[in-house]
């Protein structure tokens, strides 16, 4: 627990059997549960996570939104955060994330890797996608952050039946970010170190950036044909 709130961890994972291994065994003991959805991995990641104490639920639609709105629910902390299987994402850092959150009276802090700690951490491709990509949000919504496609997060547990997440997706991480603010919870950015993944990258990168920057639009049609 921390400071009294009792904290979950959620983790989406496509065969990330030597990656959920060490973020499992690197977690923090004040960290009371430990998710991992095992999005229809060919490998081990499952039996991996399960043998190292993990909650293991499995979403056999496979999708970065299928996965997270199959874990999510599934949480029963106070406090949920949320981080790669991968080890690019600092699990060390949640115990601290979340005494801010309490702290400061935030309902939702966003993990910033930019400017990032290690340059060699992320590819070239990779950061030029995120600029463009942050650009089109703050373009669209009027709302200036740094990294709108960071996929660790600390929130309260009681937004979530507040947020309409849609994206079956890798939008869904933009997505969740605009549901926060876009209904006034308060909300905020902290800088955190990114480190190089452990295994093979799954992102699409062309495909992956174009559906995110097309979800952008779309959800912001709806909302204005919605008012």
């Amino acid at each position: 627990m921390v400071q009294g709130y009792k904290v979950s961890v959620v983790i989406p994972c496509y065969n990330e059997e030597e990656g959920i291994r060490r973020v499992l065994e690197g977690m923090p003991e004040s960290i009371d549960e430990r998710i991992v959805v095992d999005n229809n991995s060919t490998n081990a990641t499952g039996d991996v996570a399960r043998s190292l104490g993990a909650k293991v639920i499995f979403e056999a639609r496979q999708g970065y939104g299928f996965a997270y709105k199959a874990g999510l629910p599934a949480a029963t902390g106070d406090i949920i955060a949320t981080m790669d299987g991968d080890g690019s994402y600092p699990a060390d850092w949640i115990p601290k994330l979340a005494e801010r959150l309490i702290g400061q009276e935030l309902d939702f802090i966003s993990g910033c890797r930019f400017p990032l700690a290690d340059p060699r951490s992320m590819p070239w491709s990779n950061k030029m996608g995120n600029l463009l990509l942050t650009a089109a949000m703050a373009v669209l919504y009027g709302r200036r952050i740094r990294d709108s496609q960071s996929g660790m997060w600390v929130f309260r547990r009681s937004l979530l039946r507040s947020l309409i997440l849609t994206s079956d997706g890798m939008p869904l991480s933009e997505e969740i970010k605009i549901e926060a603010i876009q209904r006034g919870f308060r909300f905020r950015e902290i800088h955190i170190p990114y480190r190089t993944r452990i295994g093979e990258a799954k992102l699409r990168k062309c495909r992956d950036g174009w559906e995110n920057l097309r979800f952008l639009g779309r959800k912001r049609f709806q909302s204005r044909t919605e008012i």
